[in-house]
C-alpha cells in the first residue's frame, strides 16, 4: 500500500497534519503504518462502506442554491483528522475564555453598556449591526447567560499555530456530523480507534439535554424542552431530527406553538402543554411575528412577550448575532482584556474593518491577497477569495463594497493546515478547518473532546463549507 502515499505533495508553506519535513508526525504514526499494511482493495472497501452508511441513514445538508436539487449526503473523508492532548487542552482553554467574554459582552450591550461608553467599542460599529436587537435592551435572562451553545471556528496557519476565525452564537450547526463521523469510524476502524485511545464526543447531547433542563424557569420534576425548527426545507434539518431524538424531546415548529396569556403552550392530542425551554433553530427575525418579521410562517406571535416576562427559556438566547458580526469579531481581544483582564489564549485572524478609510484604501489596494467577507453572511456565501477572484469578480465586489463599507471585513489569506485525505484511491491533502461545540451552562463551559473537522475536497481550494463544496472527516482528540 506504499504507493498511496506516491501522490502526497504537501505544498510550500503549509503545515500539514501528518507530515512535518518529511517525516510523519508522532500522532499519525500509527494511522501511517496501519495504511502501508492494508491491502487498498480492503481500504476501498471501508471507504465504500462509509459511503453506503451515509447513504443508508440519511445524513444529508440542503444546498438551496443547487441545480441537481437540493438534498445532498454530506461528503466524508475516512482518514481521520488527529489532535493531541496538549493541543486540545491550549483549544479548550482559549476557547472558554472567548467565550466568558463574549457573554460578559452580551450582557452589557443589552444593559449597562459600560464597553461602548468606555470607548472600548465604536458604539456606532454595535448601533448599526443588523442583529443588535433593541427588543432585547434591559432583558433578564437566567444565569445572565446568553450563550449557550456555541460553534466556534478554528484554523490552523503555516506557522502551526491555531486561530479563532469566526465565532458562532446564534444557531450554530454540524455536531450532528460530528457525532455520525465517529459512529461511521467506529464500523470501519474499530482497532484503531481503541489503539489510539481516542476520547469520546457521544456525551453532548446528554450535556445539551441536562443544561437544558437547568435552565427551565419553572421549578418542576421534568420541565418540557422543545426543539424548534424551520420544517424540512432547512439546511439543517437532518440535525434537529438528530437531536431531538437522542435527546428525547419533541420536534416542533412554529404552528405546533401557541402562547397564552404570556406563557407557551404545546398542541398535543389530549390538550395544550405547558413549555419550558425551546432550543431554537429559527433565526431570529422569524422567531415571533408581531416583534420581528411579520410575513414569518415559522415562529409563534407573542413568544417575544412570554420570554420578556421569563416564562420560557430560548436557547441561544434572541439577540446574539451582535456578537459574532464579522465587523465585531475584531473587538473580541479588547472584551477579553476589557472584561477579563487576561490576554487573549487564541488569536484573531488579522482583520480589517472596511468602514475606516484608511483600512478600506488598504485591503483595496492589496485586494488579490485578501479574503473579503460580508459581516453578516454565513456558508461560504457573500465572500471574495482575492487570489481566485477574476478582475471582472474583484471589480464588480468592489462595487459592493464602496455602496456599504461596514458591511464587508477583509482578512489576509492564510494558508489552511493541509490533512490526509483518501481521494481517487490514493492519499492526498486537502486543507482543513475546526469547529469545536462548547456547552455553556450554570455550571459552567464543557466542550466535546473532537469537533467537525471540515475539509475542502476540491485540490487547491480553500474554502471547507458543505454549500461550497467541501466534506468532513472524524476528529480525534487523543486521550493523555
Amino acid at each position: 500500500m506504499s504507493e498511496i502515499f506516491n501522490s502526497y505533495n504537501v505544498g510550500q508553506h503549509i503545515w500539514d497534519e501528518m507530515y512535518a519535513n518529511n517525516n510523519v508526525r508522532q500522532p499519525y504514526t500509527s494511522i501511517y503504518d496501519y495504511l502501508k499494511a492494508i491491502p487498498q482493495n480492503t481500504l476501498d472497501g471501508k471507504d465504500e462502506l462509509a459511503k453506503k452508511l451515509f447513504m443508508s441513514q440519511g445524513i444529508t445538508f440542503t444546498v438551496y442554491s443547487s441545480n441537481e436539487g437540493i438534498e445532498k449526503i454530506f461528503p466524508f473523508d475516512i482518514i481521520p483528522r488527529i489532535i493531541t492532548a496538549q493541543e486540545w487542552k491550549y483549544i479548550t482553554a482559549g476557547i472558554k475564555q472567548r467565550l466568558t467574554a463574549l457573554n460578559h459582552f452580551l450582557k452589557d450591550v443589552y444593559h449597562e453598556q459600560q464597553i461602548l461608553k468606555d470607548g472600548i467599542i465604536p458604539a456606532d460599529m454595535v448601533y448599526s449591526c443588523p442583529h443588535f436587537l433593541r427588543e432585547m435592551i434591559g432583558v433578564k435572562l437566567p444565569h445572565d447567560l446568553y450563550v449557550h451553545i456555541a460553534g466556534i471556528d478554528l484554523i490552523r496557519g503555516e506557522d502551526g499555530d491555531f486561530y479563532i476565525l469566526e465565532d458562532n452564537l446564534r444557531t450554530p450547526s454540524g455536531v450532528s456530523y460530528m457525532i455520525e463521523n465517529r459512529e461511521i469510524t467506529k464500523r470501519i476502524f474499530p482497532e484503531l480507534l481503541n489503539q489510539n485511545k481516542v476520547k469520546s464526543v457521544s456525551d453532548y447531547p446528554n450535556i445539551l439535554h441536562q443544561n437544558l433542563l437547568a435552565l427551565s424557569p419553572r421549578s418542576v420534576p421534568k420541565p418540557n424542552i422543545v426543539l424548534l425548527t424551520p420544517g424540512i426545507y432547512n439546511s439543517a434539518y437532518f440535525e434537529h431530527t438528530f437531536l431531538a431524538r437522542f435527546m428525547g424531546i419533541e420536534l416542533v415548529e412554529g404552528r405546533d406553538l401557541v402562547v397564552n396569556n404570556h406563557h407557551v403552550f404545546m398542541k398535543t392530542t389530549t390538550g395544550l402543554k405547558q413549555v419550558d425551554v425551546i432550543y431554537r433553530r429559527v433565526d431570529d427575525e422569524f422567531l415571533d411575528p408581531l416583534v420581528f418579521r411579520a410575513d414569518s410562517m415559522l415562529g409563534v406571535p407573542g413568544l417575544m412577550s412570554a420570554y420578556r416576562k421569563g416564562n420560557i427559556a430560548i436557547i441561544n438566547a434572541v439577540g446574539n448575532g451582535v456578537a459574532d458580526d464579522k465587523a465585531i469579531y475584531a473587538f473580541v481581544p479588547a472584551m477579553i482584556k476589557y472584561y477579563l483582564n487576561e490576554k487573549p489564549i487564541l488569536k484573531n485572524v488579522p482583520t480589517y474593518q472596511l468602514g475606516k478609510d484608511d483600512e478600506r484604501e488598504f485591503v483595496l489596494q492589496n485586494i488579490n491577497t485578501m479574503v473579503v467577507k460580508k459581516t453578516n453572511e454565513s456558508g461560504g456565501y457573500g465572500m471574495l477569495m482575492g487570489h481566485a477572484a477574476t478582475e471582472e469578480e474583484t471589480q464588480n465586489y468592489i462595487k459592493e463594497i464602496l455602496k456599504n463599507p461596514r458591511n464587508f471585513i477583509a482578512q489576509p489569506t492564510i494558508n489552511l493546515s493541509s490533512s490526509p485525505c483518501y481521494i481517487d484511491g490514493k492519499l492526498q491533502p486537502r486543507r482543513v478547518d475546526l469547529r469545536p461545540y462548547a456547552l455553556c451552562g450554570p455550571n459552567g463551559i464543557e466542550i466535546v473532546p473532537g469537533g467537525l473537522t471540515r475539509v475542502a475536497l476540491r485540490g487547491g481550494s480553500l474554502v471547507v463549507n458543505s454549500s461550497q463544496g467541501g466534506g468532513s472527516k472524524d476528529t480525534w482528540v487523543l486521550d493523555e
